[in-house]
């Protein structure tokens, strides 16, 4: 998404990758006279300090940050006079966004289902569970849950559709996690998605350095267009405003808007870096994406006429 080649974020966008059969995570029961006692994530997770090579990575993501934004990039301003967009803007856009996927190749080979050309959403209440890695010191855990639950209840506002952020018992579940703190992740995804395959763990555990932040979603195979569970992974070594910008994408993507475009703008939906968080165009795509005159599995081709209807209402004509 950084001009001149160098690529700092690429996020994997929304893909049934975790789906399984029925998809209701059904674990096999094993009965044992004595169980061994398990930890609880407070406990797993107890912080420990980064190492020498993690704290190397959140230097280097701190000059990434700084020379974007001497670059006029990573604004948080949602956009103004300098970047227009009309009905048919946004509803070119939405098309783009949120009917088609962007697969890399080391993805799509591990069972990923295409759903190209059809919507795709939540139906049920999408409840937010923030994770953390042991290396996330306990006063920047409490900061990023008051930044998820600040915007979970911004996107719940604006989708109409019920998003919370919780403790336990979640559906998109939001890791924060470093270099070190890859073995605690793929433990607790073990827990969460029993038989997750083997490529998506190390995928997980072992991210490439251009990657800061990736979200996966989940359905199920009798609804593939029903989303049912999400995992987003945001590096711990990331810089505040980056951080920020991650949980604003990661999360929309999670809901339903997994591609990017290059005419979008002004958005987060784009490779170009110029916006951090979340603008009004994005807010938009997000009240588009949950207008009950659209349904998940809608194809594309069905959705056109409504589509272009919703973005005239949406922006007053």
């Amino acid at each position: 998404m950084v001009p001149k080649g160098h690529q700092f974020r690429l996020t994997f966008g929304v893909i049934a990758l975790l789906v399984v059969a029925g998809c209701e995570d059904v674990v096999p029961t094993v009965t044992a006279p004595q169980p061994e006692p398990v930890q609880t994530v407070e406990t797993a997770n107890a912080y420990v300090p980064p190492s020498a090579a993690s704290q190397d990575l959140a230097r280097f993501y701190k000059r990434v940050e700084r020379d974007l934004q001497t670059r006029g990039l990573l604004r948080t301003d949602g956009g103004g006079p300098d970047t227009p967009y009309e009905s048919d803007d946004l509803a070119r856009n939405f098309e783009t966004i949120a009917f088609y996927s962007e697969y890399p190749d080391d993805i799509a080979s591990v069972g990923a289902r295409r759903t190209d050309g059809q919507l795709s959403r939540w139906s049920s209440p999408v409840r937010i569970q923030p994770e953390f890695g042991p290396s996330v010191p306990p006063e920047v855990r409490n900061k990023d849950r008051e930044d998820v639950s600040n915007y979970s209840k911004r996107l719940a506002r604006l989708t109409g559709h019920p998003i919370s952020t919780v403790s336990r018992n979640g559906n998109f579940h939001v890791f924060f996690a470093g270099k070190d703190d890859g073995s605690y992740v793929v433990g607790r995804l073990k827990q969460l998605v029993p038989n997750i395959g083997q490529s998506t763990l190390d995928l997980i555990a072992n991210p490439r350095p251009s990657f800061d932040c990736f979200v996966f979603a989940s359905a199920t195979n009798s609804a593939p267009n029903v989303y049912v569970r999400a995992v987003a992974l945001i590096r711990a070594e990331l810089p505040d405003l980056v951080r920020l910008s991650c949980i604003h994408e990661e999360i929309a993507q999670g809901l339903g808007l997994p591609n990017d475009s290059p005419a979008a703008r002004p958005s987060i939906f784009n490779d170009d870096d110029e916006f951090a968080l979340l603008t009004s165009h994005d807010e938009h795509l997000l009240k588009l994406l949950y207008d009950q005159r659209l349904q998940p599995g809608v194809s594309v081709e069905d959705a056109r006429p409504v589509v272009r209807n919703i973005t005239r209402e949406l922006m007053g004509l």
